[in-house]
């Protein structure tokens, strides 16, 4: 089964949401460029395990950690080529190599963070192109260093950190509307100070821009904040009544709760929550293959 769609209608942070909600295991191609017949400088295949990030590439060669690994001058090329033809079928390259004392643990997790972490926080400035996720393609276990993270841990991160929001700027949540909170108890996630701020206003009845106000945070930065807490499954934005900014009640913040809760596990299919995100955004539009 192939799902598809374009990165216009759903971005990058709302299907990884979806991947990780579901604990999906396949193959996400995106195609960064519009076009119909987009060349291989422009495609990304982000590898999936069970809603987590494992590897990702630029090509189905199965060469990506062995040119990380000979560009770091940490094994040469001839004795790699031995190794991964005694590396057992079912073991991550990397992982492997840990074993055999050929590589550190920090060496492995320097080789995660380039070949799977930093592309995806780029890619999160994508504005154009269209993606496609496989389930249950094997994923080549020559591209796998043996580490992951969760794709909601990974969207996170990346948005605390990106430079250019020009791809989600129409994705923001409006400044005369709400957060509502769709979970049970705390986050169950680490959130920054500011985030924990503005989670605090989660309950459907300030506006962001009377939050900014507030807080004396710009607008701009409070909806960013907000969208954070939206594309990681912890709140979703809700219309507000039209009211002066200046005559809403703004509760006072407590002290920031700094105990994290067990992660709650969703187990809606990956479908299901597309057909959700469909109903909710009668504009977007996504094809689905068979």
């Amino acid at each position: 089964m192939c799902i598809a769609g374009s990165l216009t209608d759903f971005s990058l942070p709302e299907i990884c949401r979806l991947l990780d909600q579901g604990h999906h295991t396949g193959l996400l191609t995106l195609h960064t460029d519009s076009s119909s017949q987009p060349t291989k400088s422009n495609v990304d295949y982000i590898w999936v395990h069970q809603g987590h990030i494992v590897a990702i590439t630029n090509r189905l060669e199965g060469q990506g950690l062995a040119k990380l690994l000979i560009k770091n001058h940490w094994i040469d090329e001839c004795q790699l080529t031995k190794l991964v033809k005694l590396c057992p079928r079912n073991q991550p390259l990397g992982l492997w190599l840990k074993q055999k004392g050929i590589l550190t643990a920090n060496q492995l997790k320097f080789l995660f963070q380039v070949q799977a972490l930093q592309p995806i926080y780029a890619l999160f400035q994508v504005q154009a192109g269209y993606f496609k996720f496989e389930h249950n393609v094997p994923i080549p276990i020559t591209e796998l260093t043996g580490l992951r993270l969760s794709l909601t841990i990974s969207t996170l991160m990346g948005l605390r950190t990106l430079p250019n929001w020009g791809a989600l700027a129409d994705k923001l949540p409006a400044s005369n509307s709400g957060l509502v909170s769709i979970i049970s108890g705390q986050p169950p996630y680490r959130l920054d100070p500011l985030e924990w701020q503005i989670w605090e206003y989660t309950k459907g009845t300030v506006s962001l821009l009377a939050i900014a106000k507030q807080l004396r945070l710009p607008l701009t930065q409070v909806r960013q904040i907000a969208f954070r807490l939206i594309a990681v499954g912890l709140a979703e934005e809700v219309p507000l009544m039209a009211d002066s900014p200046r005559t809403q009640t703004v509760d006072p913040l407590p002290k920031l709760l700094g105990k994290e809760a067990e992660k709650r596990h969703l187990s809606h299919s990956f479908l299901q929550n597309l057909a959700g995100f469909l109903a909710a955004k009668s504009k977007k539009t996504v094809e689905q293959l068979g």
